[in-house]
């Protein structure tokens, strides 16, 4: 009786440890996630390559479908049909434009948005507090008041400070307004001219050239997307660019760019991602921003600075994450 027993424990114990073994070796259930940016360029595609990488880390079994609307809005609404006909998992929306499109098409689907400046007055969420129904993200507001404060300090004889940005886009139009009430406050010409795309961008930088000391260009993604356009015109102009954007002037001849490692902002975004595929209600997240130091980048080209005849303050290139001199890029 006693081997009978200890046989049939055998047994029991085996079998116990043969359906461990394929409850572990079974693959978790794989999720579709659809991507949409509005436009390509470094900032947006290392949002989403950070997202990307996140669920990778976070070992979610994830295939992607990434989409690019090329800055168009009517492609922007075709990219949510598709996500809405895949019946995708989650859906992300990279920048305003493409996460309102999210917004207006699907049902019943989790979207987390990246890149927005202002959610609320997007229509995305009610408030930065809680999420929307089925709706939270990652804001990236800019610190534009500190961005032309560094300009003020490089050039200082700064009086006419041009602008250029999308008219259809909510965060463009939104920074817009931010800046021109700095520039009220700080007493400078605010000379403003918009563009519906990316082909518009030159001709527009040109038309404002001969009226202003320097161009300060926002995390506009339909600018941005042409910023060697109008890093050609500043350059024949004589005129220096201040950026938001780092991740897109490392290429271009632009005299300095602070803002956000998009990098990280997809990563943070990514983080969001994980937790609503685990359980978490959209509503119960509120927007979160960067608000780390390190999330924060600075890039200084040095070698613009000398062509314009300017000189950096050693305590903005101290700070300066990114430095390009004597044509070499070197990141801290």
């Amino acid at each position: 009786m006693s081997k009978n027993f200890r046989s049939v424990m055998l047994c029991f114990a085996l079998s116990l440890v043969c359906a461990a073994t394929a409850f572990a070796a079974a693959p978790s259930k794989q999720v579709q996630i659809g991507i949409s940016k509005i436009v390509s360029h470094p900032a947006l595609d290392a949002v989403v390559k950070g997202v990307q990488d996140e669920l990778k880390d976070a070992k979610i079994n994830a295939t992607f479908d990434v989409q690019n609307a090329n800055g168009d809005i009517n492609t922007a609404a075709s990219i949510a049909n598709k996500f809405q006909s895949q019946k995708v998992n989650l859906a992300v929306g990279v920048a305003t434009p493409t996460a309102q499109a999210l917004v207006n098409t699907l049902k019943g689907i989790p979207i987390v948005f990246s890149a927005v400046t202002d959610p609320v007055k997007a229509g995305l969420v009610p408030s930065l507090a809680k999420g929307g129904k089925n709706i939270t993200g990652v804001s990236d507001m800019t610190p534009v008041r500190q961005q032309i404060e560094m300009l003020l300090r490089i050039k200082p004889k700064t009086k006419r400070i041009g602008h250029i940005y999308t008219s259809s886009e909510e965060n463009a139009v939104v920074l817009a307004g931010m800046v021109k009430q700095v520039c009220k406050e700080k007493k400078l010409e605010f000379v403003e001219t918009t563009v519906t795309k990316s082909a518009e961008v030159k001709q527009a930088a040109q038309a404002i050239a001969n009226r202003v000391d320097a161009f300060y260009i926002s995390t506009d993604n339909t600018v941005v997307s042409a910023m060697s356009a109008v890093a050609d015109v500043a350059s024949k102009a004589k005129i220096p660019i201040v950026s938001a954007d780092p991740s897109s002037s490392e290429t271009y001849d632009v005299l300095a760019a602070w803002g956000f490692d998009y990098y990280k902002m997809g990563r943070a975004t990514g983080k969001m991602v994980v937790e609503i595929l685990k359980g978490k209600k959209p509503e119960q997240m509120p927007t979160r921003f960067m608000t780390k130091a390190s999330d924060v980048d600075l890039l200084v080209n040095l070698d613009g600075a000398k062509k314009l005849g300017l000189t950096v303050p050693a305590d903005i290139v101290k700070s300066a994450k990114t430095v390009r001199q004597n044509g070499k890029l070197t990141k801290k």
